[in-house]
């Protein structure tokens, strides 16, 4: 499904090119990933959907070197990571990750789940501060800066997720379900967003979705079941 006269983004984004990959259990034969091929183009904005257990979230965690394949080959902006140098720095540095439980440290307020982020970066505390403070407001939580998780609603925590994930400007993003805590005005408003991304920076935008609304919006879909892509 291709939709490329979404406009042209600019340079900025990697690509990603995984080839002939698998992610297999320890102790079983079952694959989460099974053959596993696809090319993402920099800048292009590609949305994966299918059933619950077809390996879309597996295969976002290999993308994020979060999870080593089996077999096969990933390779982001060049990189293949398989090589397994730096991988810190471009977890950090490359790559914002959306997690589907929003993964938010408890004890930590919205800004401070964000700026934890930018640690290990050059950026000097105030400078983290600054920019922490300044994604939350993009994401539209501005009055919800200072606040713990457990006090935020679910789509509220949702948005200090994505800006976590923006907060160290990385040219390649992953998304899981980012939408799903959304009421419709949200979800329009982090589309926007993305989009924004893509045709101002270039950032490469790959997101797990079953929303028609996210996957009318990308540029193409992408379709898995069984660790297998099918369409």
């Amino acid at each position: 499904m291709s939709r490329s006269d979404k406009g042209t983004p600019s340079e900025g984004g990697l690509t990603v090119e995984v080839t002939d990959v698998v992610k297999g259990f320890d102790g079983n034969d079952e694959r989460a990933i099974d053959g596993v091929s696809v090319r993402v183009e920099a800048g292009e904005f590609v949305t994966i959907a299918g059933p619950s257990g077809s390996g879309k979230s597996t295969l976002l965690h290999l993308i994020a070197a979060l999870e080593a394949p089996t077999s096969g080959s990933i390779v982001v902006g060049g990189r293949d990571l398989a090589k397994g140098r730096h991988l810190d720095a471009y977890r950090r540095t490359k790559v914002g990750v959306v997690f589907q439980r929003h993964n938010l440290l408890p004890h930590l307020s919205a800004a401070q789940n964000v700026e934890i982020a930018m640690l290990g970066t050059h950026h000097s505390t105030a400078s983290r501060l600054r920019r922490a403070s300044e994604v939350v407001s993009i994401v539209g939580l501005d009055r919800l800066a200072e606040a713990k998780p457990s006090t935020m609603s679910g789509g509220e925590r949702q948005r200090v997720a994505i800006a976590r994930a923006l907060v160290n400007e990385p040219p390649l993003l992953l998304a899981d379900e980012p939408s799903s805590s959304f009421d419709p005005e949200s979800t329009a408003m982090v589309l926007d967003l993305f989009r924004s991304l893509r045709d101002q920076r270039g950032v490469t935008l790959l997101l797990v979705s079953h929303n028609p609304v996210v996957i009318d919006a990308a540029d193409r879909l992408v379709r898995m079941t069984g660790g297998k892509i099918v369409g």
